[in-house]
């Protein structure tokens, strides 16, 4: 259980290390964040949750001094498992991956918050007989509040076709386990989801604006940039991570999409 859902006071190491696949659910207790996701900034301010899917995505993080936060990292399977059976469960995550901030009442920081303080306090009843039912039981509660904060603040609007909602989910999932590191052109998912490329290109566009290919570069190259500041790794070494021919093709990618060749985007 440690594995499945790991707790944390601090965003230091979001998307790295032990966490580098789960979700990521904050809540702010005091002061304010500045996080980059995406490509685009947000800010965090006391009293928001913010669930980020795709860690991956995230850049730079400015924190104020006063900035006190609360992490529950839950493992992708884990939280498969949890999540209700419901079609608001595929609405609510895609449009948090345009903006993953909800800025809470009162009365909702103060129920997130119980529910937080429940997953820890839940988490260390290592003696308890049904430990991985329980917790899943308390992960459901805390994904069941963060729908009912996600439809007051968005409306609980149309749902998105069922069928389009949930390939597009299984192909975000799919960018969230890193198989962009080995794989890359949109008719491999295509093929993986059964579905033709143009038809999952489409619905990409038309559920979250931008196309599967867009999807695909955007996961690798904020990946690429992150190993790229980890020194310790060659160049040939990440050309290698992330499957590339030939560490000249390597540099033509990060040429293209960061603007630099590795040397220069590294200093």
């Amino acid at each position: 259980m440690k594995k499945e859902v790991i707790i944390r006071n601090t965003l230091e190491g979001i998307g790295e290390g032990e966490v580098a696949l789960h979700l990521a659910h904050i809540l702010c207790l005091g002061g304010s964040c500045e996080i980059n996701y995406n490509g685009t900034p947000f800010t965090i301010r006391e009293h928001d949750c913010t669930i980020i899917r795709a860690t991956q995505l995230v850049g730079e993080i400015k924190t104020s001094a006063d900035f006190r936060v609360e992490v529950i990292y839950i493992d992708p399977v884990f939280i498969e498992k949890a999540t209700p059976n419901n079609n608001y469960g595929m609405r609510g995550s895609l449009s948090l991956a345009q903006n993953p901030v909800m800025h809470l009442t009162e009365e909702e920081f103060e129920r997130c918050l119980r529910d937080f303080q429940e997953v820890g306090r839940r988490r260390l009843m290592v003696w308890h007989h049904f430990l991985d039912d329980l917790m899943l039981s308390t992960i459901q509660t805390l994904i069941l509040d963060f729908f009912d904060f996600h439809a007051r603040i968005n409306g609980a609007g149309e749902e998105i076709q069922s069928q389009s909602a949930l390939t597009m989910s299984r192909f975000i999932g799919m960018l969230e386990r890193g198989e962009y590191r080995k794989n890359r052109d949109v008719s491999y998912y295509a093929s993986e989801l059964c579905v033709a490329p143009k038809y999952l290109s489409e619905i990409s566009k038309s559920i979250t604006g931008n196309t599967a290919n867009w999807w695909i570069n955007r996961f690798t190259v904020l990946d690429i940039s992150r190993q790229l500041r980890d020194r310790s790794l060659s160049f040939v070494d990440i050309s290698e991570l992330f499957n590339f021919s030939s560490p000249a093709y390597f540099s033509r990618y990060v040429q293209r999409y960061l603007g630099s060749s590795p040397s220069e985007y590294r200093g």
